[in-house]
């Protein structure tokens, strides 16, 4: 088969993906369902049960994410509505030899609506970038239960010493006031989380935000959830002006996630969604 060629054409040059998926979810009776969907690029929404809160799955159909694509996700509650939302796998983000990969996710909640949006873990390979940023919008009296967790490199296959980049925003408004803004950058990622006083070797980090009128309340019962982890988890919770924020860090992806699935549990009263069983 003769070569591919003409004016413009660049035999170096790589497919970038650029997906999206928008979701606007309305309360109906006793139930939430999707109002307006929109989906393109690879990116698909999955209902596998509309009940309330209605499950919302989001499905990359590319199986991962590669320097140069780019993500862009949005949910949209409307009063009242309930939603739990989460990935079918884990998101793998592959090497990138140029730009990063970019991801960018805007929540937005209404009043008396509550998102659990709760994305099973991202692992960054080895020469991995990721420019992530999630900005939510939240109405005074609606409620949120965030979870992100990063995996630095294919663990099971003796990827520790990982190189890769992070960029990683959270941007949380109230009535329309920011209340919580939260910035991570990191170069060279196994040795920075080498570092004692920044890792201490661990290859699994995750940040939970929850908002809620009465949030400050759960503090003792999330603080509860986290005793009893064995070593290699280290954990915090705090709570402040409607506001509860845990970070967790482990040399473990797997142990970090058993302990995370007990605070959501007592944030929430509900276990996590069954796709991360």
């Amino acid at each position: 088969m003769p070569a591919v060629t003409g004016e413009g054409f660049d035999p170096g040059a790589r497919q970038r993906a650029a997906a999206e998926a928008r979701a606007t979810f309305a309360r109906t009776g006793g139930r939430t369902e999707p109002q307006n969907l929109f989906e393109t690029g690879g990116l698909r929404w999955r209902f596998p049960r509309s009940t309330s809160p209605c499950e919302a799955v989001l499905v990359n159909t590319g199986g991962g994410v590669a320097g140069g694509d780019s993500y862009r996700i949005a949910l949209t509650l409307g009063e009242g509505a309930a939603v739990e939302a989460t990935t079918t796998a884990a998101e793998k983000v592959y090497r990138s030899d140029g730009p990063p990969a970019r991801i960018a996710t805007t929540l937005r909640i209404e009043g008396g609506a509550r998102l659990f949006w709760l994305p099973q873990e991202t692992i960054l390979f080895d020469g991995a970038r990721l420019a992530r940023a999630l900005t939510i919008d939240i109405a005074a009296d609606a409620e949120l239960i965030a979870v992100e967790t990063l995996v630095f490199g294919r663990l099971a296959m003796g990827e520790a010493r990982i190189d890769a980049t992070l960029s990683d925003s959270w941007r949380l408004r109230r009535a329309g006031r920011l209340v919580f803004a939260d910035a991570t950058r990191l170069d060279d990622a196994g040795a920075s989380l080498d570092r004692p006083a920044c890792g201490a070797g661990s290859r699994a980090v995750a940040v939970m935000v929850a908002a809620a009128p009465d949030v400050e309340g759960r503090l003792t019962d999330v603080r509860a959830a986290l005793e009893g982890r064995s070593g290699d988890v280290e954990a915090g919770a705090s709570a402040f002006d409607g506001l509860l924020v845990v970070r967790l860090i482990s040399a473990s992806p797997s142990r970090l996630r058993e302990a995370v699935i007990p605070v959501i549990l007592a944030l929430s009263g509900r276990k996590p969604p069954r796709l991360w069983r």
